[in-house]
């Protein structure tokens, strides 16, 4: 089964192409560019760089959320296209997941792992794994300790160190990377992970859930902001005014 796989939850994003399992290629975006301007070329010639067709494709994967609203809607609608145009199945696959998954490459089972990913006005959105024994990219491999949320770095450390207790965390995201001074303060024993491109990961994902059926219609697929968008917010602040 080959599996095209895109991440716009970042500016940078990414596009990967996973055949049975395994990553073929995988490429970072430009960042210098929207992914409005970006895509679906990015696509195309990640496809075609690979010795492929649109038409090769058997699954479509996209990240759900969260990430930029904008960025979201474009690379979901993106994906949604390209699975219609070719009578496709898709899977969406939140990006904290994706992370999390990535930073437990390395782990052993019973340990902690966490998805950090930057959602701008100093917060953070967040999940916290325990780290199962299956094998990696298998939804059993991350058993939540906390869901998805959005909040203050800081007092997220503070909340799960006494979840923890002195237990290592490996934080993994954009989040991290920015905030790696707050945790370095809050808990000196967790160790930062550099944020790597997620497409390779929502691919191999997406290819275990599609092992057990787990795919949707493309219109089906329906992105996860955790925070509500900015101009809902103002939306409602007119109206209440």
């Amino acid at each position: 089964m080959r599996v095209l796989a895109l991440d716009t939850t970042t500016r940078t994003g990414s596009v990967a192409v996973v055949d049975d399992g395994h990553v073929i290629g995988e490429r970072g975006g430009d960042a210098a560019r929207t992914h409005a301007e970006r895509l679906p070329a990015e696509i195309v010639a990640l496809v075609d760089a690979c010795g492929l067709a649109l038409a090769d494709i058997d699954l479509f994967a996209v990240a759900s959320g969260p990430g930029s609203f904008t960025g979201l809607r474009v690379g979901i609608a993106t994906m949604q296209g390209l699975a219609l145009v070719g009578g496709r199945r898709m899977a969406g696959v939140p990006a904290l997941d994706a992370l999390g998954h990535l930073a437990s490459r390395e782990a052993r089972a019973g340990t902690y792992v966490a998805a950090w990913m930057d959602a701008h006005r100093r917060d953070v959105f967040t999940a916290l794994y325990r780290v199962g024994a299956a094998p990696l990219f298998e939804s059993e491999r991350l058993c939540d300790v906390e869901g998805p949320t959005v909040g203050d770095p800081a007092a997220t450390v503070s909340r799960w160190r006494r979840e923890v207790g002195d237990a290592c965390v490996d934080v993994m995201g954009d989040g991290a990377a920015r905030f790696a001074d707050v945790i370095a303060r809050e808990a000196p024993g967790w160790r930062v992970l550099a944020p790597p491109l997620l497409a390779g990961a929502i691919g191999r994902i997406a290819f275990e859930r599609a092992r057990r059926g787990d795919t949707v219609d493309p219109a089906g697929l329906h992105p996860f902001y955790i925070r509500r968008p900015d101009a809902e917010v103002a939306r409602d602040r007119r109206v209440a005014d």
